[in-house]
Parts: C-alpha cells; sequence; structure tokens
C-alpha cells in the first residue's frame, strides 16, 4: 500500500491502482473507456482501473487494456490488500459516444462493466455511463467518495492528463 501524504495517483488506459491511504486520491480521464472504482468499506481500501476495451485478442500482451482481465487484476489486488470479496461494492463511469457514425464502443463497455458486477455479485452503488462527454474521474479509496466532472471532448486525450479547465458540470457520489 502507498505511504501516507497527500498523493495524486493518474490511472491511464491499461493501469490500475489501489490504495487504502486516507490522502490518497486516484484519478482518470475516460472518453468511451471506462472505470470501475471498487472497494471494501470496512477495509477502507479500494482502486481503480481503466478499462479500454471490453475484450481483445487473448495473445495480446496488453491484456490488462481489456475488460475482465483489468477486472480481475483490480479484484485480487484488492484481496492481497486485505479486502473482503463480500464486501467490495463499485461505483462506474465512462463509456461515452464520442464519435456519432462510428460503433459505440462506449456502449459495449458500458454493458461490460455492469454485467461484470452483477456476474461478480459486486454491487454498483453509483454509476454515470454513456452520454457523449468525456469525464475526469476521481475517486478517494479510503472514504470512498467519487467525483467526476464532465470535460470537452476537444480537451481529452484519455492517455494524458488534461490542462486544468472549468468543469461543465459537476457531480459528487458519496457512499
Amino acid at each position: 500500500m502507498m505511504e501516507p501524504s497527500d498523493t495524486v495517483v493518474h490511472v491511464g488506459q491499461g493501469e490500475m491502482a489501489v490504495s487504502d491511504c486516507a490522502d490518497t486520491m486516484l484519478s482518470t480521464v475516460l472518453g468511451s473507456c471506462v472505470t470501475a472504482c471498487i472497494r471494501d468499506p470496512m477495509r477502507k481500501i479500494g482502486g481503480m482501473n481503466h478499462i479500454l476495451l471490453p475484450d481483445g485478442v487473448e495473445s495480446d500482451v496488453r491484456r490488462q487494456l481489456y475488460g475482465t482481465n483489468s477486472m480481475e487484476l483490480l479484484i485480487n489486488r484488492l484481496l492481497h490488500g486485505g479486502a473482503d470479496r463480500r464486501r467490495l461494492e463499485a461505483k462506474v463511469f465512462g463509456g461515452a459516444r464520442l464519435i456519432a457514425g462510428l460503433s459505440d464502443v462506449g456502449q459495449r463497455n458500458c454493458d461490460f462493466v455492469l454485467a461484470f458486477c452483477a456476474r461478480e455479485g459486486i454491487p454498483v452503488t453509483a454509476s454515470s455511463l454513456g452520454g457523449t462527454a468525456a469525464r475526469r474521474v476521481q475517486f478517494w479509496p479510503h472514504m470512498g467518495k467519487a467525483r467526476q466532472r464532465l470535460v470537452p471532448t476537444s480537451m481529452v486525450d484519455e492517455r494524458k492528463q488534461p490542462r486544468e479547465i472549468s468543469p461543465l458540470s459537476d457531480v459528487e457520489l458519496f457512499a
């Protein structure tokens, strides 16, 4: 686990982070990608992943970019940190349709993350999925607090942290 400090951890495509520190915030930027912020509220440990696509080629060395592998890696890391699988809960975000007329990868990502949580018995306590706007998501695993800010699509590169902007919308979700 991370040592206590005022820490912001950016989670890029195919990455994940887990923390049980009271002053750690996990952050990501999503377009059509999705993130699951999963936590054990009693143990006060949680984590965030960044899923690019719901599925991929099994031989791909970047398997962590894809749904099931990313979710399993996150859950296993939480369990290794002391979480109890029976207490896990999720907040899920993302899956925007940023370009009309192309296949709706965002919707496929939304469908995947909700189906995975249902299949694994992980209740989704909050969600903000779909739409046409990108999101910056911040998650404080120790408290279970999540916040999203909608981001103008022109400002988003999911591989990089966007420059600071005024939000179009600010929604805070609390456990």
